[in-house]
């Protein structure tokens, strides 16, 4: 499998991943992190596209969490 189908098929988990749960934010900011993400797992070797989207919806994630506005998250009581 070349690197580029290896790419796109690792976005589009990840892309298709965050959609159906919600979770994907302004499309260029969510596409950027996620290719970002993909590109810096295969400087270090990995080629397997489950892995590479795994691990790109995780970074996503963290991305959210660190650039979301403490008074902008929901609080939820009891």
């Amino acid at each position: 499998m070349s690197i580029r189908c290896t790419v796109e098929n690792a976005f589009f988990i990840a892309w298709s991943f965050l959609e159906k749960s919600g979770e994907l934010g302004p499309p260029d900011v969510s596409a950027n992190v996620i290719l970002d993400a993909i590109e810096a797992q295969l400087r270090t070797g990995e080629r397997r596209p489950l892995m590479l989207a795994n691990r790109a919806i995780a970074i996503y994630r963290e991305h959210v969490a660190r650039n979301c506005a403490p008074d902008r998250r929901e609080v939820r009581l009891g």
